[in-house]
């Protein structure tokens, strides 16, 4: 029994290690040792590396000393590379790696889990824009967040909710950022009520979304297909059919992405990507898919 719930929420991650998402042209430091772009560091000169400044700093000691070793997550493995850093006109150590240790963004709450406080989102996981992989978790929150504009899809251009996040207090804490969506526990439980949870099929069925204000309602959608054995959240093709969220959204938008599935009253997957070339249609991610990724993320 789980609370389908459907409102967006603001979502802040902090990765473990830094994420090289860009090397910078020529022969610099970071092309000389090996570095790659997808690259995690998470210790510069022996020591854990827990941001991009943090980082600047251990390059420093490193660039003074003539080479710093960087233990790099890569391809789940580990290797250790020797940078020299060198020096740059306002006599600053550099390598010529841009790096990325934290997203922020706006998703939707799929459910509630009343018998343990957990909550699941999204649907897919937080990746990095400039890589597209999952970004490497260490921590993160979700914030209040109340959706001001929306930006309508078109064919070629994805649509997107535009909402305002309240940074002065968290309403939940994360422990897993998974390909399958990203989970935490929930502060305060949602009013809504539970429901069961079911097995999609193709045919008639609702979403929960939030595209304006604070509302939560009901739209409804056909699910064309359900695909056995994916593994990127498209388990299932579904395509808007409700006139009201058609006129307001030009159907999936960005934001959308794990507002949460109902068949014949139960729980049955997530909205997670759109059609790029028809905003009408997009896709979604079985339940029991998500829960098998919070369940492995909260080992």
């Amino acid at each position: 029994m789980l609370v389908p719930v459907g409102h967006t929420v603001g979502i802040k991650l902090f990765s473990r290690g830094v994420l090289v998402v860009r090397l910078s042209e020529g022969g610099t430091p970071a092309r000389a040792c090996g570095l790659q772009t997808g690259d995690v560091i998470v210790k510069c000169g022996g020591t854990a590396v827990t941001s991009t400044e943090q980082f600047q700093t251990l390059l420093q000691e490193g660039g003074a000393k003539g080479t710093a070793d960087l233990q790099v997550r890569r391809d789940g493995g580990s290797v250790t590379l020797s940078v020299e850093p060198e020096q740059n006109d306002q006599g600053v150590y550099c390598i010529g790696a841009w790096i990325r240790d934290s997203m922020a963004g706006i998703g939707t709450m799929t459910y509630y889990d009343p018998a343990t406080g957990a909550f699941g989102a999204l649907g897919h996981g937080i990746t990095d824009t400039d890589t597209a992989m999952l970004m490497p978790f260490s921590n993160g929150a979700i914030l209040p967040s109340t959706v001001k504009a929306v930006k309508r899809g078109e064919a070629g251009a994805a649509g997107e909710l535009r909402g305002d996040f309240d940074l002065s207090r968290d309403v939940g804490t994360l422990y897993a950022n998974t390909a399958s969506g990203i989970f935490g526990i929930l502060e305060t439980p949602p009013e809504e009520e539970a429901v069961p949870v079911g097995t999609a099929l193709p045919g008639p069925a609702v979403i929960r979304a939030n595209v304006q204000g604070d509302e939560v309602r009901e739209y409804r959608v056909e699910i064309l297909k359900v695909v056995s054995g994916s593994a990127d959240g498209r388990d299932l093709v579904l395509s808007v059919t409700d006139p009201e969220l058609l006129a307001a959204t030009g159907g999936i938008v960005q934001g959308m992405s794990g507002s949460p599935i109902l068949q014949s009253g139960k729980l049955v997957g997530a909205v997670t990507h759109v059609l790029l070339n028809d905003p009408q249609k997009g896709y979604g991610i079985l339940i029991e898919n998500m829960l098998e990724a919070a369940e492995n993320g909260a080992d």
